[in-house]
């Protein structure tokens, strides 16, 4: 193996971004690789309680083993041992702060999958254990990384952005309540737009479809709507100051998930996360006041967080 390249350890092999990840790490041919390191060895891991997470781990474990190499070990720690970088992909969220805390201390680069966090609380004491340790931690949805979505995003030819209404499935599990299920992908499209800056939310709920309504400390308004029937498709409206502009995320030429590995590599390269670990507290604090709202039907502040 070259010299250069980074030995990547995974952390919870029990979501789909697993084999996709390692497959375009491990194959130059694949249309989308990713240069700059491989995927070595591998927790499996699980949660027993989460259909959606143990009925996978067996054929992903298999399939990362058998076709890319990597191989696997029963202890978490000795990925971080091994590794020169950890992807935390478990994909039950309520594992995360106790995951991040058993690697932080090897020191180095974690990126971990959604939902980063179950709690405001927990998002937060994740940040604190990474700055403590020094390490360089980053966490988001794929859908953020969508190329069409940063283009719009970044084109003010109409101007800043007043608001942005984010749409797509939103399927609910009982171990990842409410919005941090599925909800998060169209938050991090919502914060990928109007950035940082929500003070309260208030959410409308009915059988089929979720409307979070967040109200910005400046005055911008942005919403999110989830859907359980219908329409699942991921999308954006952006509205500016001299015109609105409609972003089907599907319509870009590269998945999400190529862009936003291409990011993690950055900071596993460079040590610098290209995301403030800040900005995903707020999402998560921004998911626990909708769930909150949805539960209550008030309007909710977000937790202010330091």
């Amino acid at each position: 193996m070259d010299s250069n390249m980074l030995n990547i350890g995974m952390i919870g092999l029990d979501t789909s971004h697993a084999p996709l990840f390692a497959e375009m790490l491990n194959r130059p041919a694949h249309p989308f690789h990713v240069q700059g390191g491989t995927v070595t060895v591998a927790f499996p891991g699980g949660s027993p309680d989460f259909p959606l997470s143990i009925s996978r781990v067996p054929a992903y474990t298999a399939q990362i083993r058998d076709e890319f190499g990597v191989r696997m070990t029963d202890r978490l720690e000795e990925v971080a041992e091994e590794a020169d970088a950890i992807m935390l992909l478990t994909v039950d969220g309520r594992l995360h702060l106790e995951q991040l805390a058993a690697v932080a201390p090897y020191g180095k680069p974690v990126f971990v999958d959604k939902p980063f966090a179950l709690a405001s609380r927990d998002a937060l004491a994740m940040a604190r254990i990474a700055e403590e340790h020094g390490v360089p931690l980053m966490s988001c949805s794929s859908v953020r990384w969508a190329e069409n979505l940063a283009a719009a995003a970044s084109d003010e030819g109409k101007g800043q952005i007043i608001g942005a209404d984010c749409s797509g499935p939103m399927e609910l599990q009982p171990t990842q309540p409410g919005f941090y299920w599925y909800g998060i992908h169209m938050a991090d499209m919502l914060y990928r737009c109007m950035g940082p800056g929500c003070v309260e939310v208030k959410v409308t709920t009915a059988e089929d479809h979720d409307v979070a309504v967040g109200m910005w400390s400046d005055g911008r308004i942005g919403t999110l709507r989830g859907n359980r029937k219908g329409n699942k498709r991921f999308g954006a409206l952006l509205h500016r100051e001299e015109g609105t502009e409609f972003v089907d995320i599907y319509a870009a030429s590269k998945p999400y998930y190529a862009s936003m590995l291409e990011a993690v590599m950055r900071m596993f390269l460079t040590g610098a996360a290209p995301l403030d670990i800040r900005e995903t507290v707020e999402v998560i604090a921004f998911l626990e006041a909708a769930n909150e709202s949805r539960r209550t039907g008030r309007t909710v502040a977000l937790k202010v967080l330091d």
